[in-house]
């Protein structure tokens, strides 16, 4: 199929939704659900030596335990900071809690991403710092 032929994004019928009020509506026709929103914490089915990577965005340090859960439980985070670089006093106090916990804590790996991001990963993981110049 042609990149622009398609007019609508096709619906698929889930009759083991659950029935819910009116706090969010799954009517046919809706462009766009996002599912982190309406499964915030959804069971995800996990077997032996999966791991899940995690992408979070850090608005503030309220948000700091539940990225340790996730390394604690061995789950690798992207994290997104931006919102909190303009905040110099919580952006320090963040980065500090998290490379404490991680790297003391854990013997995990904080690594920076640019400017504004940190791939956190537990100790499950190697970290090679050989660079493999064929691609």
């Amino acid at each position: 199929m042609a990149r622009g032929s398609k007019t609508e994004p096709k619906w698929i019928e889930m009759p083991s939704l659950p029935a819910r009020g009116k706090e969010f509506s799954l009517d046919p026709g809706h462009d766009y659900h996002d599912l982190g929103e309406l499964y915030a914490d959804a069971p995800v089915a996990r077997g032996q030596g999966d791991v899940i990577v995690h992408r979070a965005i850090l608005d503030d340090i309220t948000g700091i335990p539940k990225l340790l859960d996730w390394l604690s439980d061995g789950d690798i985070v992207i994290l997104e900071m931006s919102r909190l670089i303009t905040v110099e006093t919580e952006l320090r106090i963040a980065v500090d809690q998290i490379q404490s916990f991680v790297e003391t804590d854990l013997s995990g790996e904080v690594i920076r991403l640019g400017t504004s991001r940190l791939l956190l990963i537990p100790p499950t993981f190697a970290i090679s710092e050989h660079q493999n110049t064929a691609y």
